[in-house]
């Protein structure tokens, strides 16, 4: 059984690998996704911004809370195993409803500029950062990408760390951090077709509005696939891609997972193989722990009517998978182990970046998007990128793959730097540690194109 099996590999193994590489798609960098009464209207003037908690806002929310019935208690013995503890959701609903400070949290979360821009057709939502620098050190461009359930939140411990000028580093960062197009306070699209890839294209024209032609991206979750999309598409704009979940989806990476399934130090540091390996015990992972992404991949404005109207319920699907996101030892936990990790108030806040835009319904259909047969047809996801790339491995992310298979989709990777510890909050969970990997990076990127300059001269 054991031969069949190796040879089922090695076959399939070869038939992937000799599967023929795609070409770039021909991709509408002026697609229009807003009301198309306005699309002969040319607005490229970028508004200050600034959000709210409103009185009104707050009572509705209050009232919700309390009016809500009383949900059925969880089976004995049981942590997270079945998605939120029941138990648990009183004392979060009490916090949220009565001690959670709206107004000092909307001061807090308006800490940082904020702006809006129309791009093609949508109203952006987008922190923008400067540093303040000296004469003769170089600000560098890096846009920032959040995913989902995540927000521009993720980022608010983390910024002042990249934003920070050192005497040892030859440049300074500018962020800029948008709401993805259907989440926060970004517009959604009126007319389906607007996945991850075609995000990619918003963003690339965010920078060019913001006057950046050239400029560096970092990505977790969604945000990953949209930077790795954006460095597939335009490689000569992107001047580095750096990835808190890389992911390389090409035929040869999957035929050398299955290689590895036979013989993981073929792929895979020994170290590390657990990570991947046994193939079948991460397979099964996924599926116990990525329902929710079928049903958001089919069926999204469904289950967003009820996110929409239920506060407890939006809070317990997030808290839900913050928790696992976040170590996977916590789906045995009662509490889940959110407390250990995170202030309260930090995950409500990013709970409001969904409940006060009414965005939740809007930023589920990323899902349904970009997990289709459009988007597959496009292969985008295929093609290898000569960007150079870093990426960072937490210990309890949610997907591990190693350097040889991800050099299938990144040729020039230039570091992976793997964590034994951190899960997939990690801008959040570990800002500082973060912040250094990414300028790390930024400066392993530049001394990349300053070597490769020197060698063409």
């Amino acid at each position: 059984m054991d031969v069949i099996i190796f040879l089922t590999i090695v076959i399939l193994t070869i038939v992937t690998v000799c599967k023929s590489e795609p070409t770039l798609p021909s991709i509408d960098l002026n697609a229009w996704w807003g009301p198309q009464h306005l699309q002969n209207y040319n607005d490229t003037y970028i508004r200050p911004f600034k959000i709210v908690f409103d009185d009104e806002m707050i009572r509705d929310l209050r009232h919700r809370i309390w009016s809500q019935r009383r949900v059925v208690p969880p089976l004995n013995g049981v942590g997270f195993e079945y998605g939120f503890n029941s138990n648990q959701l009183y004392p979060w609903l009490k916090y949220w409803a009565e001690e959670y400070p709206f107004k000092e949290r909307e001061d807090f979360i308006n800490q940082y500029p904020q702006y809006k821009t129309n791009i093609q057709g949508l109203h952006i939502h987008f922190i923008h950062v400067k540093p303040v620098v000296h004469p003769g050190k170089e600000v560098v461009p890096l846009l920032i990408l959040h995913g989902w359930p995540g927000s521009v939140r993720e980022f608010y411990e983390t910024i002042p760390h990249l934003t920070a000028v050192s005497k040892h580093r030859d440049f300074a960062v500018e962020i800029i951090a948008p709401s993805l197009p259907g989440f926060g306070f970004s517009d959604s699209a009126v007319r389906p077709g607007l996945g991850a890839t075609e995000m990619g294209v918003v963003f690339r024209n965010l920078m060019r509005r913001l006057g950046h032609q050239k400029f560096y991206i970092q990505g977790g979750d969604w945000g990953s696939y949209i930077g790795q999309s954006m460095a597939t598409l335009f490689p000569k704009e992107v001047l580095g891609y750096h990835t808190n979940l890389a992911v390389a989806l090409t035929p040869k990476a999957f035929a050398l997972t299955l290689m590895g399934a036979a013989f993981p130090p073929a792929v895979v540091d020994p170290l590390l193989a657990d990570r991947m390996y046994p193939l079948l015990h991460h397979i099964l992972w996924l599926i116990t722990e990525t329902g929710y992404m079928h049903l958001q991949s089919t069926k999204p404005d469904s289950l967003g009517v009820a996110m929409t109207d239920s506060p407890g319920g939006l809070m317990a699907y997030f808290l839900q998978m913050f928790s696992s996101g976040t170590r996977r030892k916590n789906v045995f936990k009662e509490d889940g182990g959110l407390h250990s990790y995170y202030p309260r108030a930090h995950l409500i806040d990013n709970l409001m970046m969904y409940w006060v835009p009414n965005s939740i319904t809007t930023s589920f259909r990323i899902y349904a998007e970009t997990i289709n047969l459009r988007n597959l047809a496009m292969r985008v996801h295929e093609i290898p990128t000569p960007v150079p790339t870093c990426t960072i491995h937490a210990k309890d992310e949610i997907l591990y793959q190693s350097p040889p298979i991800l050099q299938t989709k990144f040729p020039n990777l230039l570091n992976s730097t793997v964590l034994f510890d951190g899960g997939h909050f990690l801008a959040l969970e570990m800002p500082e540690l973060f912040a250094d990997n990414v300028l790390n990076a930024i400066a392993t990127f530049r001394n990349w194109h300053y070597n490769k300059i020197m060698f063409l001269k």
